[in-house]
Formats: structure tokens, C-alpha cells, sequence
């Protein structure tokens, strides 16, 4: 693999190879081949940027909030200018279409950015009183220390902002692990935040990226510098990152699974529920965890909503990085293809493919636009995440049965009602069991507000004034009056 290109971990301002040098393959899942090398970092690592991020984090901690603000609005100003870069990156190591990248990613980036750095400016406590005679205490927010960041393979450049941004806005310092089969645009990321850190003349190691497979991961959380563990990924690495960081009782911030109910009502606009349904359930080849996957349609317009969802499903495209008109590209590697692929090939005789339901193409990780009809609650493909291009349809005969269905599994991540009836959406809205329910709409997220779940879809919010909490630590200082 000597003629790859060779990525390299960034750590303390530096460019630098795994120290025993060994690497791991990158593959451009539109073809299957390898395009590049990156480092598997081991403990020597690992240790090497805990130190520096350590180091810079008795500096970075006492910064002041104007400090924080300045550094994020000057890299997302960065980001903005080296736009075209990172979705070169970002499309090269995913597939992920060009033009669907650039429109749909780098604006919120930048936008989130800049959300975290008016956020380091609103570090708020109750203000100081007299709770006792004679002493008066005060609440001081504090950052919480070095944290240890995983995200995933699916969004990696989009992921890597949602952890860096808010644990800097708040003081703290980051040591921060791709994907094995998505390092590229986080590491470019780091360049582009190392630049702005010497432009600044603050410490090079408030960001560190280092890449590796999931020894690498547990590594790093189970380090004993780090105060807080913060992940994205699938339920078995929550589980696992949450007993390790239980060894030293760290902090910990699970972003997992996804398995949203899409409940439509025979009042609801089809046309519009059949359009929005479609971008959402297959944007990004359905490799997203708010997917529009789950569908529950209401009896009396279920043939009407289920033909229209397999036309809508026929006339969607899937593609490579610049072919014109596709929605999404390939999935993200070969145990995903193969993932997909299971459940189709292990639907139950009573499960209709009303649409795709194969690979495409000779090479790559290409998958149709599926819909899969006729299902029950306790199907296999119903009760787990999928994570790839494939809707499912139930239909309900009412508001109760909708309703149990839609909680009735381990996920609680988002989900989303279809109603023109404004009580019902609220009934609904106030019963399902998920972090987000929108109304009428899916999968659109605002840097304002809060992404996040419950069950086994993890704990700690994303995004917002929430998100910029989780990574702050309140002390209480009472002072004596005498």
C-alpha cells in the first residue's frame, strides 16, 4: 500500500504517524478498493495525546469566555472557506454525493459552530444568596476536563463538529477518534483547527485527532486522563464504552441507535407525508439513526400510501460521488452491504418487497431504495435498526394501536406524527417515548435545539444549550460572611 495516500494522526500541533507504524486501509466504498492509509494508533498513542491535550488544558481552562467565542467563530469562518476541501474528503471516504454534501452539511457545520461560540459566552449559574446566616454561596460552571471523543462512520465530518465545538466552548480540551473507515475529513478538520490555534497563539493540543480501529477507542476511554467519554455509534459500543468508563467513574455521553416510528393518520397529506418520508427514510443510503425507516399507516389509507411510497422509492437514485440526481451513495462498508442484504434475505413469508430489496452495480456498497410491506410488531426487521435504504410499512386501526406500536421497541431516539388533527398531534407528541417527535416534518435538526434520546438509544444531548451543559461540571463555593 506504499502508493496510498498516507493520513497521520494530529497531535499537539503535529502531524505524526502511529509510533510502532502500523496502519489500517481506507476504502471509497463506491468501488470496494482502497485509496489511502491510516495510522492504528496504540497505548503510545493514545498516551502521547492525552498528555498534550492534558497540557493544553491548564491553559485552555482559564481562558475567558470571549477567548472561546473568538477561536470557534475564526474556525468556522475556516470551514467556510475550505469548504470545497472537506467535501472532497468527506465524499472521497464515503461516497456520499457531492452536490447532496456540500448543500446539506457544511451550512449546519458552520452554523453549529458558530452556535457553540455565542454559547461559551452564556456560562450561567444561580446568582449568589445568602441560603444560610452569615455565608453566602455562589455556583461556579466549570469545564470538566480532557474528554475522549468517538464518532462514527456515517457522518464523520458533521459528528466531529458536534463533539469538538461544544467541549471547547466550554473550556475543555478534546482527544477525538474517527471511524477506521472514515478518518479523512476528520483529519483534515484538524488542520484546519491546528491553523486557527497557532494563527491565535493558544495551546496546539486543545484538539487532537488520532485514528485507530476499536482498540483504540476502548484505549482512550479507558485512560485515566480523561474526565468525560462522549460517543456516537451503535448500542453494543455504548454498552461497552459505558463499563469501561464505570472502571473510573467518568462522565459518559451516548449518542446511539435509532429505529423512529413515522406514524401516519388517514387525515394526513399524503402527497406530502410520501415526499418528505422518502428524502428522509433514504438520505444518506438510510445510514442515519433519525431515519424515516419505521412506518405506521393508518388502515383506511394504507394501499394509497403504500403504492405511492414504492413509486416515490422506484424514481429515487442511488450513485456515485458527481452522477447527477442521486439522492444518496453507497453504504459505508462491506459489513453494512452484507447487514442490509441479512434482513432482506430473512423476511418473513408474510413481508411484501414492494420496491428494490438488492445490491446495485458490480462494485462498491450500492443499495436500491427499498419498501418492505405487510409487516408485524415482533418482525425482525421492525424491532432493529436496519441502517441502510429500506422502509418498512405496518398499518394501525387506531390511535392506541399506533401508539404502542411506535414505543414498542428498545429504540427512543426520534420519531414523527402525520396529522392534520391538531389534539392528536399533541396527544401523540406528549405519549411517544422519544427525544424528539416532530409533527408533520422529519430529520430536520437546528443548532438551537437538543438531539438525543432515551432507552437504548443512549443519553446526553447533542446540539443546544443542553449539549453545551453536558460538558461543563457545577461547583458550589460558600464563603463565610464574618
Amino acid at each position: 500500500m506504499s502508493d496510498l495516500h498516507s493520513l497521520r494522526n494530529y497531535i499537539d500541533g503535529k502531524f505524526v504517524d502511529a509510533q510502532d507504524g502500523r496502519t489500517l486501509p481506507v476504502v471509497d466504498p463506491t468501488t470496494g478498493e482502497p485509496y489511502a492509509t491510516s495510522p492504528l494508533s496504540g497505548p503510545a498513542d493514545v498516551d502521547a495525546a492525552m498528555a498534550a491535550a492534558a497540557a493544553a488544558f491548564a491553559v485552555w481552562r482559564d481562558s475567558t469566555p470571549s477567548t472561546r467565542q473568538r477561536l470557534l467563530l475564526k474556525i468556522a469562518d475556516a470551514v467556510e472557506t475550505r469548504a470545497d476541501e472537506l467535501v472532497q474528503a468527506e465524499c472521497r471516504n464515503t461516497g456520499k454525493p457531492r452536490a447532496v454534501t456540500r448543500a446539506e452539511e457544511i451550512g449546519p457545520m458552520v452554523d453549529q459552530i458558530r452556535f457553540f461560540a455565542g454559547a461559551a459566552r452564556m456560562l450561567e449559574g444561580r446568582s449568589a444568596g445568602e441560603y444560610a446566616e452569615g455565608l453566602t454561596s455562589i455556583i461556579r460552571r466549570e469545564p470538566v476536563g480532557v474528554c475522549a471523543q468517538v464518532a462514527p462512520w456515517n457522518y464523520p465530518m458533521m459528528t466531529a463538529v458536534w463533539k469538538f465545538a461544544p467541549a471547547i466552548a466550554a473550556g475543555n480540551t478534546v482527544v477525538l477518534k474517527p471511524s477506521d473507515t472514515t478518518p479523512a475529513s476528520t483529519v483534515l478538520l484538524a488542520e484546519i483547527v491546528g491553523e486557527v490555534l497557532e494563527e491565535l497563539n493558544l495551546p496546539a493540543g486543545i484538539l487532537n485527532v488520532i485514528c485507530g480501529d476499536r482498540e483504540t477507542g476502548r484505549l482512550m476511554v479507558e485512560h485515566p486522563t480523561p474526565a468525560f467519554a462522549a460517543i456516537t455509534g451503535s448500542v453494543r459500543a455504548g454498552i461497552e464504552v459505558a463499563k469501561s468508563a464505570a472502571k473510573d467513574v467518568k462522565r459518559v455521553h451516548l449518542e446511539l441507535g435509532g429505529k423512529a416510528p413515522v406514524i401516519v393518520f388517514d387525515d394526513a397529506d399524503i402527497d406530502l407525508a410520501v415526499e418528505s418520508i422518502t428524502a428522509a427514510g433514504f438520505f444518506n443510503a438510510g445510514q442515519d439513526c433519525t431515519a424515516a425507516t419505521r412506518v405506521l399507516v393508518h388502515e383506511p389509507v394504507r394501499d394509497e400510501f403504500v403504492a405511492a411510497l414504492a413509486k416515490a422509492a422506484a424514481d429515487t437514485k442511488t450513485g456515485g460521488i458527481d452522477d447527477e440526481d442521486v439522492l444518496y451513495g453507497p453504504l459505508n462498508n462491506p459489513n453494512q452491504l452484507a447487514q442490509v442484504s441479512g434482513f432482506i434475505d430473512r423476511l418473513p413469508v408474510h413481508a411484501k418487497v414492494e420496491a428494490g430489496g438488492h445490491q446495485v452495480g458490480a462494485k462498491g456498497y450500492f443499495y436500491a431504495p427499498t419498501v418492505v410491506s405487510g409487516l408485524m410488531q415482533d418482525d425482525e426487521i421492525v424491532q432493529n435498526e436496519v441502517f441502510g435504504p429500506v422502509i418498512t410499512v405496518q398499518s394501525f386501526t387506531d390511535e392506541a394501536q399506533a401508539l404502542e406500536w411506535a414505543n414498542g421497541v428498545e429504540y427512543a431516539l426520534a420519531s414523527s406524527v402525520w396529522t392534520k388533527d391538531h389534539a392528536r398531534a399533541m396527544r401523540m407528541s406528549r405519549s411517544l417515548d422519544f427525544g424528539c417527535v416532530w409533527v408533520n416534518t422529519h430529520m430536520i435538526l437546528v443548532a438551537e435545539m437538543p438531539h438525543g434520546g432515551f432507552k437504548k438509544s443512549g443519553y446526553g444531548k447533542d446540539l443546544s444549550a443542553y449539549g453545551f451543559d453536558d460538558y461543563t461540571r457545577i461547583k458550589h463555593v460558600m464563603t463565610s460572611l464574618g
